[in-house]
């Protein structure tokens, strides 16, 4: 150029400002420094999903029964009538406060909802297997839905702790977590509920489950989701958008 002045580039190079204190800004740091796929964070993903689902599908191999033994139907023919309802109160509890768990999330940030999910499945799985009356199941059902609003957030937590050639892994993982749950869920509530008379040698019918037989399947749920309750100490929050600021 005239003068030998340098020409200016047509597209300046923008570099990312972290505030510090800013979670946010501590998760994208760690992506720049780390391009490799974030194995610890996907597993927390895998775990929280799995947790997430087992209950949704653990207790229709003993629904049936345990209608049954809480006596609220007149006849056989009414039994499906009533499990029905216990059956879609989870789904009816997660349809009603779905959006507005997402709204949270994207305001006060992805690990406290995550966490209340969780924690919604350690308490209320454990009551709805100690349930001796026909209301109680449906409320605790209906309530473990309306608290577990975690599938939204997760999905959006697992694209933003990871790089962008790395979604679809992350959006797979998701998906897979989740069949697994649909597929132990019931497995669980098959082999585990009404012990006393699968296994008497195990479970004597005086004991805690001869009196509440459905409740082994959901102790067990919860109690695997106690650990990874604890383990939310160590997952990476991300608040409020609070996201590096990109600065010419």
């Amino acid at each position: 150029m005239a003068g030998g002045e340098a020409a200016a580039p047509l597209l300046e190079k923008k570099t990312a400002v972290y505030r510090e204190g800013c979670p946010g800004c501590a998760v994208e740091r760690r992506k720049t420094l780390n391009p490799g796929v974030p194995y610890k964070e996907f597993f927390h993903i895998w775990t929280i999903i799995l947790v997430s689902c087992l209950p949704i599908s653990s207790l229709f191999p003993f629904l049936y029964f345990m209608i049954r033994d809480l006596h609220i139907a007149k006849t056989v023919e009414d039994i499906g009538f009533y499990a029905g309802f216990v059956g879609a109160s989870y789904m009816l509890g997660r349809t009603l406060t779905s959006t507005a768990w997402g709204m949270v999330a994207d305001r006060i940030g992805r690990k406290p909802v995550i966490v209340l999910g969780i924690f919604s499945v350690f308490l209320f799985s454990a009551l709805f297997g100690l349930s001796v009356h026909y209301w109680m199941a449906i409320s605790t059902r209906f309530l473990l839905g309306s608290l577990n609003g975690i599938i939204g957030p997760i999905r959006a937590y697992a694209i933003e702790v990871c790089r962008p050639e790395h979604h679809a892994i992350a959006l797979s993982l998701v998906s897979t977590a989740w069949a697994i749950g649909l597929i132990v869920g019931p497995t669980i509530g098959g082999y585990l509920a009404q012990p006393t008379e699968k296994y008497p040698k195990l479970f004597p019918v005086d004991s805690l489950f001869g009196r509440f037989p459905y409740f082994l399947p959901c102790l067990c749920i919860s109690v695997f989701s106690f650990p990874v309750l604890i383990s939310c100490i160590w997952l990476p929050g991300l608040n409020n958008g609070k996201y590096p600021m990109v600065v010419h």
